[in-house]
């Protein structure tokens, strides 16, 4: 029964031919990571950890474990901080491939004739590509443009968040380097900030960087936005 349960769990996490190794496998590692950063850690049912810090005095959350959307396969990243900052103030960094399907999901919702109520499981993120303009200006390189969307409901918010060094990080990610088509997005949206994506490859080197991108979304937000 075991070895029917590991196998149906591998299938639902990955690839099949070369599954990511599960976060439950690397809870040694994780915590010993965790606390390098003064961070909490907690796991929980299955392969699911969780661990949390403070930025700028605000208290934040991260979870590493089974995806909560659809468009991720494998495991997923997330972390929400309470930052209490600007409430008006909506911002969102999406890479394109993901940006790029929602939006033909959403499209095909609308053309679809048979359709005529939208579907409660679909992801808010959709709704954010509706509501917001793609926002762009001359300074970031074009490769970071090739690889990520900025929407924002005004161009001076998404200026005032995503500066150089957000952008400097979200390109320069250490090798083994998560795959531009990865899905993963930032959002500054109702005085919060939030991460999601896919977390491969599962390396504490990807874990980690994630974190200081987040981390430091957080801090710009705070420093342009705190009330």
């Amino acid at each position: 029964m075991f070895e029917r349960i590991k196998k149906a769990f591998q299938r639902d996490t990955g690839d099949r031919k070369d599954p990511a190794p599960s976060s439950q496998m690397m809870h040694g590692p994780l915590s010993e990571w965790a606390a390098s950063r003064g961070m909490s850690f907690s796991s929980g049912l299955g392969s699911s950890v969780t661990m949390g810090g403070k930025v700028g005095g605000r208290p934040w959350k991260m979870e590493l474990g089974k995806p909560t959307r659809d468009y991720i396969h494998g495991e997923e990243l997330r972390a929400r901080a309470e930052l209490g900052v600007d409430d008006d103030v909506a911002a969102l960094i999406i890479n394109r491939p993901l940006k790029d399907m929602l939006e033909r999901r959403a499209y095909g919702m609308i053309t679809d004739t048979l359709q005529t109520t939208a579907d409660p499981r679909l992801p808010e993120e959709m709704r954010w590509l509706a509501m917001y303009d793609e926002i762009g200006w001359e300074g970031p390189p074009q490769e970071f443009w090739s690889r990520y969307a900025v929407l924002a409901d005004t161009r001076e918010h998404a200026l005032a968040w995503v500066d150089n060094s957000l952008v400097d990080l979200l390109m320069s990610w250490p090798e083994p380097a998560p795959l531009p088509a990865n899905a993963f997005m930032v959002v500054l949206l109702r005085g919060k900030c939030y991460l999601r994506m896919r977390h491969q490859p599962a390396e504490t080197a990807t874990l980690d960087h994630a974190t200081t991108i987040f981390t430091s979304a957080c801090e710009s937000a705070l420093d342009v936005f705190g009330k």
